[in-house]
């Protein structure tokens, strides 16, 4: 039996066979190295990154010590994003598969408070939040943590980047003392140093090598002067023509400045940053993920969480101030054996910043002259789909399939010309292929759609 193998832990056989159903044999290396630590009931600070398979590690440790016959919280995981919550839940939902009765709910922001008291009322052992929502619970009674086994902090970095430590420590004073406490985070900042020392016993730390293949990624990196920046960002997606980038900024304003330069250039470009309304922020995320869109440009606080298949390009359009964040931006290419690029672009005072990536990496910089970007012939970069929104969605009992029988029923539109679908609270958004959209959008707005006539708009 090998060491990685996840019949060689402690776990229950209905734990081991679920795994198996899974698909998941051999451990990861933050699997192997943090659940021995996880499952013998000791504190952990474990550095990984997104796509380590971090989730399921602190999934299979909280949920080893669970009762399914009390049904008060036992495990509360907090994390940065709504969006970050739900993938958790999921993944949480799925290992839970072969235990009985297993109840797992996620209290995040920008939804009402009331169904979730409701759905509280009924007992949950698991709770994935965000931290201000998990407080409001608190605050109201509506949340009781005095039965808490496992606290997780998943991505524990962005959650001090986006200013939630008073939130943590406030809930953190809600819980037993006699509770094990699992951090995870990509970076080590000061204020992780710092909830460490407040709140853990003794914790145990595991991190798992961050770098990235060679042969997965390419790393390019271009000198500029700080005002050729904007137009270098459109002659690096004129030249290469990725399908799907995401353009890393430091402030809004640079997103905003980003977004205006390459819509000039005809380029299909949003900003994802701090203040947009989480209506918002669903429809750019939900454009992005469907291929509607070809370049998100996002502040590395907005981008945490964003788990995007198939990402063809980076581009740091400012190198990050941190070489670990930079490792971090770059590894969201190049995923599951796909290939992927990073482009960096770097102004004379930034110098500094190029260097210490250099250094951690332990490898020189492969460095090309701006001169050498230039534009491919072809069609102007245009995404494959495009996306049409309606306004209904999930509280109106509206499923996908309603959406998808509505434009593909009767000798409608082939299924395989429609991608994905999205269902909010109260919007739905479904891609289509461009060539399609007008008739898409005709075919949706004369029929109905689950029986009723719904307004539909293309974005």
């Amino acid at each position: 039996m090998t060491a990685t193998a996840f019949s060689s832990l402690a776990l229950s056989p209905a734990m081991l066979a679920n795994l198996e159903s899974l698909g998941y044999a051999q451990m990861t290396p933050i699997q192997a190295q943090s659940l021995p630590v996880m499952l013998k009931g000791m504190d952990l600070i474990a550095q990984a990154k997104t796509g380590s398979g971090k989730t399921a590690a602190f999934g299979i440790g909280l949920l080893a010590p669970l009762n399914p016959r009390y049904f008060g919280c036992q495990a509360l995981v907090l994390c940065p994003t709504r969006e970050l919550a739900d993938q958790v839940a999921k993944e949480l939902r799925r290992l839970a598969r072969g235990e009985d009765n297993i109840k797992i709910l996620t209290l995040c922001g920008g939804v009402p408070m009331g169904p979730q008291i409701g759905s509280l009322e009924h007992g949950a052992q698991i709770i994935v939040g965000t931290p201000g929502r998990v407080q409001q619970h608190l605050a109201k009674g509506t949340l009781k943590l005095d039965g808490l086994n496992t606290l997780v902090l998943d991505e524990a970095d962005r959650m001090l980047d986006m200013g939630f430590y008073d939130s943590i420590a406030e809930i953190i004073g809600q819980t037993p003392e006699r509770r094990q406490t699992l951090l995870f985070s990509a970076t080590y900042p000061a204020g992780i140093k710092q909830l460490s020392a407040t709140f853990m016993r003794n914790p145990q730390q595991v991190r798992v090598e961050a770098l990235h293949d060679d042969s997965q990624i390419e790393q390019r990196f271009y000198e500029i002067a700080p005002e050729q920046r904007l137009q270098a960002v459109v002659d690096v997606l004129a030249c290469f023509r990725p399908q799907s980038t995401v353009a890393f900024c430091f402030t809004k304003q640079q997103c905003q400045e980003v977004v205006d330069q390459l819509g000039a250039a005809g380029i299909s470009a949003a900003a994802l940053h701090g203040d947009l309304e989480q209506r918002d922020r669903d429809q750019v995320l939900a454009m992005f993920a469907n291929r509607s869109l070809s370049v998100l440009v996002a502040t590395d606080v907005a981008a945490r969480g964003l788990d995007i298949d198939g990402l063809d390009m980076v581009i740091n359009v400012e190198l990050a101030r941190d070489a670990e964040i930079h490792i971090h931006r770059v590894g969201r290419t190049g995923r599951a054996g796909e290939k992927g690029m990073a482009v960096s672009l770097v102004a004379p005072p930034e110098a500094h910043r190029a260097q210490a990536i250099e250094a951690l990496q332990n490898a020189p910089l492969t460095w090309h002259p701006l001169s050498s970007l230039k534009p491919r012939a072809g069609e102007p970069l245009q995404p494959p789909m495009i996306t049409l929104c309606i306004s209904a969605g999930r509280k109106d009992k509206l499923r996908p399939g309603d959406i998808l029988g509505a434009l593909t029923g009767e000798a409608g539109i082939p299924g395989a010309q429609v991608g994905k679908i999205a269902i909010f609270d109260f919007q739905a958004y479904v891609a289509v292929e461009r060539g399609i959209a007008k008739q898409a959008l005709k075919r949706l707005s004369e029929g109905k759609i689950k029986g009723r006539s719904l307004r539909v708009r293309t974005l």
